[in-house]
Formats: C-alpha cells, structure tokens, sequence
C-alpha cells in the first residue's frame, strides 16, 4: 500500500465546486429518539436560515456505535428515502448529522456460510503451522506451507471483515449510491489529489454528499460550537494559528508517508502566514506544544500523543484544529477519554477532525489543502474538508459547522 501522495501545488487547482455551499442546500439529520437532537437541529437550522423541510427525523439507537444492519434500516434507509421524496435531484449537497446519531457502524454479519468457512480456514491454518514445527522440515516443503498459508491469511482477513467498520458520516457520504464495497475504502472524486485519475474512480461526484455533524460531549457545548462559528464568521476568525511538525522542513519534496504529512504542515503553515489573516506559530521540534505554548489559539495541525490531548492550547471563539493521530474521534461522549477531538471540543474549539478508528496516515484530509481552502474565505468548513480528503466510506470524521467560513464575512 502507498504510504503518501505527490505532493501537489493545491491553489493552483482549478476549484472543484461551481458556487459555495448554500443553507438551501443542506439537509439536517437528527434523532427524533433524543430530545436534545431534535431541539438542537432546530436551533441550528434557524440560525442558518436553512428551510424547515431539510429537516431529516430518524430513530436509531443514540449509543455511539451501531451495526451494519440496524445503520441501514435505521439511518441509511430513512435517509435515502427523505432525499428521494423531499427533494428534487441535486438540491441538497450537504447533510449535518446531529448530536444523538451514532458515531460509528460496525462491519456486516457474518452468514453461517461463512462462520463454516471461518473456522475450516482457521483450523487448516493451525494444522499447517504445526507442520512447519521441527527440525526435518524440507525446505521445499516449507515454501509450500508458506504459500498455503499466505492464501489462507487472505481468506481469512475478508471473512473477518475488519476493514468493513467506518464512521457512520463517511459512509453517508456515499447514502445516494445502492452499492458499493464495503471493505476498506474508495477513493473520494472531490479530493484535489485525484483529480488526474477521476476517469478511473466509480463513483462520480453527483453522487457523494458532504457530510459534517455538530455533535460533542454535551448539548451545552453542540450550542456553543454554533454560536461561536456563527460570531467568528462576523469580523473573521481571530487569533493565532499554530502548527506542530515534528521536523525541520526537509529540502526535498518528493516524500511519502510521515515526511510527507510532516512536510504538509510546513506547507500549511506557509499558506496561512500567506493569507495575512494571523500570526502563525511552527513547532518544528520533537516534542509537542505544551501547557501554555499556545495562547489565542484560532487554527491548529499537529501531531501525535495517541489519545493523550495535551492542554497546551487556550481555543478561540470559533477555533478548528486537527490532530493527526489513530482513533482521536474514536468517541466524543466518554466522560474520561482524552482522545483529542473530545477534548478540543470541551476546551473551547468550534470545529475538529478525527478518526474514529485506525484510518491509516494517508486517509487524514491533507493540511496544506485544508487550511489553503478555509483560509481563501471562498470555501466552507465541509467544502475545505471535503478537497482535503482522500478516502470516503473509511474512518474520518469533520465535526462541526458545515456551512461555517472563518474568514467569508467582510472583513
């Protein structure tokens, strides 16, 4: 598996959407089962102006984990029908998923086929490990056994479909298209980096929808985030904007995988000090920011601290910061968790992007696209999020405003 992308020169791309997204054009998700949801969704909706029939009501369980099939009966169903019925084609290019809609499905349930199979696979894989054991092993033999137990090994990771599990959002995304594998990902037609193979990718971009939820720790702090997106946008985002590579910027550019991403951040940095629109901040050492390196904090980009957020930051009114590390959106409920969207969002930032499972360095939305886009002011928070991003039906999750522009007022 490729572990990086060509490093690509974002703003000279010609934009990917023909005018920025409209309230009109939003449809807003909630659960009718909680309270909160559906008094939330209201409150959202007017203050964006956004028509009272996008409103979509679901009933799903409010855990945030949910099956695959209860999120098709459940979520999915109900959702494609609203959209069908409600809505002429291509009205809505956007829904928000409210606090009280589960946050991740898992994979679909094996058939009793294929537990057989399982456990046949399983017990032949045992046996021809055994055989391996010893000393009189040919080595003839043994190439043999390894290759029995290479096509085994293969078997045996799609029967236990752990590449099937994703954030309820991305697989929204693709909720208009009947049928799509499930195993791991597919490549997003929106993203920048795909732009030259869009020929070769099955789903087209009329059938992706942009999808953001306003969900948190709690209903109090859900409000907050659409107050203070809703102030920022106002007289523009102020603050600091900071970001934390773990290396000197490299001379070369031709990198994958982590030096790609690290070089990212400097690139991202560069755009932003660029823009005039604040004052910016690199890290460039191994450590990350620390209590009380980062006051005024307006934009961030950083890693790693698996699911250890560091208090390092005093968020601004309508802040949105992403931390690069597995699973930091894994929940955004669990009172002691210290994964760092939760945590981002209790200390005061509007808007957070995360995984809710191990997404794999590649899948995170591209830093230098990101903030290029969120900090032109012509793109909103979902369309920068949306260019940014290079998988759909996988992991990521963009929480907050879909229509939030930090800097689209008139400043």
């Amino acid at each position: 598996m490729k572990t990086g992308f060509i490093l690509l020169s974002f703003l000279l791309l010609i934009p990917s959407f023909a005018h920025a997204l409209q309230p009109s054009e939003v449809a807003v998700v909630c659960n009718s089962f909680v309270e909160e949801s559906t008094a939330l969704a209201e409150y959202y909706m007017k203050a964006r102006n956004i028509p009272s029939k996008n409103l979509i009501k679901i009933r799903p369980s409010q855990n945030e984990s949910i099956s695959r099939r209860d999120y098709e009966r459940d979520i999915a169903d109900p959702i494609r029908k609203a959209l069908e019925n409600k809505f002429s084609p291509g009205a809505i290019r956007a829904l928000v998923v409210i606090y009280g809609v589960p946050l991740r499905v898992g994979p679909p349930q094996r058939t009793d086929e294929e537990e057989e199979r399982l456990q046949q696979l399983t017990t032949r894989r045992d046996e021809l490990r055994a055989s391996l054991k010893g000393e009189d092993v040919s080595e003839k033999k043994r190439n043999a056994v390894e290759k029995q137990l290479k096509i085994i090994s293969n078997a045996l990771k799609d029967l236990s479909k752990k590449g099937y599990s994703a954030a309820v959002d991305s697989e929204l995304t693709l909720v208009r298209v009947e049928d799509y594998p499930l195993a791991d990902w597919l490549d997003n037609p929106f993203f920048l980096g795909n732009k030259d193979k869009l020929s070769s990718i099955p789903i087209g971009r009329e059938d992706v929808l942009m999808v953001s939820r306003l969900d948190g720790p709690s209903p109090a702090i859900v409000r907050r985030m659409i107050d203070d997106s809703l102030a920022a946008e106002k007289k523009g985002l102020q603050g600091r904007a900071y970001f934390d590579a773990r290396w000197k910027r490299p001379d070369r550019t031709d990198l994958k995988g982590t030096g790609f991403y690290d070089l990212s951040i400097h690139r991202a940095a560069d755009g932003v000090r660029k823009s005039g629109r604040m004052p910016v901040v690199v890290n460039d050492e191994d450590t990350l920011f620390q209590p009380g390196d980062a006051p005024e904090a307006a934009l961030y980009c950083g890693w790693y601290s698996l699911a250890r957020y560091v208090d390092a930051f005093e968020w601004q009114p309508g802040a949105v910061g992403i931390h690069i590390a597995s699973q930091e959106c894994q929940t955004l409920r669990a009172g002691s968790s210290r994964v760092w969207c939760k945590r981002m969002l209790e200390e005061g930032a509007a808007a957070v992007v995360g995984p809710v499972g191990e997404p794999y360095l590649q899948a995170f939305p591209v830093p230098e696209a990101f903030f290029s886009m969120l900090v032109d002011g012509y793109y909103t928070l979902v369309e920068s999020y949306m260019l940014s991003l290079p998988w759909l039906s996988w992991q990521m999750v963009l929480v907050g405003d879909p229509l939030y522009r930090p800097f689209g007022g008139g400043q």
